[in-house]
């Protein structure tokens, strides 16, 4: 049985990651590159990189193609553009970079350390409402809170 992380850990060498300080770089040089966050709703409309689009995991691949309702027009046209994909660790979006492949993207990396390594490098996020959201409080976001159930045996 795999768990999560060799899920992972599998996807990890065949696609590419980008750091934080070389995606806020690439944004101020390349204004057709597409930040997409497959973060959950609520964890984008509290925190993300401005100009992101929110596309969570659980419809990434529909969001991909045309014709479903979840489609996502900006996405599924952009299987050649310039394309990085972004979630709170950089784990989800590992993942979704390997899907995004499989579907044909031929331009798409992860963002290493996710919005964790984003903020930790006081690069700006902003909430839903478009406000510049505080990097202590996005510190407070991002900082895992397991319950003791959740923790393994």
């Amino acid at each position: 049985m795999k768990t999560y992380n060799d899920l992972v850990d599998d996807v990890l060498p065949h696609i590419e990651e980008v750091f934080p300080w070389d995606l806020l770089e690439e944004m101020e040089n390349d204004p057709g590159l597409l930040l997409v966050d497959v973060s959950e709703p609520a964890e984008f409309e509290r925190a993300h990189i401005p100009g992101a689009i929110n596309v969570p995991r659980g419809i990434l691949e529909s969001a991909c193609d045309f014709d479903y309702d979840e489609t996502v027009p900006e996405l599924a046209n952009g299987r050649e553009r310039n394309v990085v994909v972004i979630c709170r660790s950089g784990r989800r979006s590992a993942l979704a970079a390997y899907t995004m492949q499989q579907m044909g993207f031929t331009r798409v990396r992860s963002l290493k350390t996710g919005l964790r390594g984003w903020n930790d490098d006081e690069n700006p996020l902003e909430d839903a409402a478009g406000n510049t959201v505080d990097p202590d409080l996005a510190e407070d976001y991002y900082t895992t809170r397991l319950r003791p159930d959740q923790r393994a045996p």
